[in-house]
C-alpha cells in the first residue's frame, strides 16, 4: 500500500478539531507510531483510525503549553495564525513566515 500523503506540513500551525488547543507541527509520522497502552486509552467512541498521518505538535491550551499527538481527521488549520506560546519554539523555529513557522536549518531531515 502506498505512503499517504499527509495533509498538514511541519511548521503550520493547527488546532484540535474537538479539544480546545492549537499547535505548530514539528513532526509527521505517516501512520499511527506511538504505543498500543497510549491508542486504547483513548475513548473508543472517539479513537482515531491508525491507517492516517499523525502529527507531533508544540501545543497550548489556555492554561499550559505540553506536547502532543494527534491523528489528521482531528486536526484543522488555524485561523488565528498568531504565535504559539510553547518554549520549545524557538529552538525548533526561526519565526512565523506567511503563516507558517520556518523549521531552523540544524533541524531539517
Amino acid at each position: 500500500m502506498p505512503a499517504k500523503l499527509s495533509k498538514y506540513t511541519i511548521g503550520q500551525i493547527v488546532r484540535h478539531r474537538i479539544f480546545p488547543f492549537r499547535g505548530v507541527i514539528f513532526d509527521v509520522d505517516p501512520e499511527f507510531a506511538n504505543s498500543e497502552e497510549w491508542y486504547e486509552a483513548i475513548p473508543a467512541e472517539v479513537r482515531p483510525r491508525k491507517d492516517q498521518p499523525f502529527y507531533h505538535l508544540l501545543a497550548e491550551n489556555a492554561q499550559t503549553t505540553y506536547v502532543a499527538y494527534v491523528s489528521e481527521q482531528n486536526l484543522l488549520p488555524d485561523d488565528e495564525n498568531g504565535p504559539i506560546r510553547h518554549p520549545m519554539v524557538t529552538e525548533m523555529f526561526n519565526g512565523i513566515v506567511a503563516g507558517r513557522y520556518q523549521l531552523k536549518p540544524a533541524r531539517a531531515n
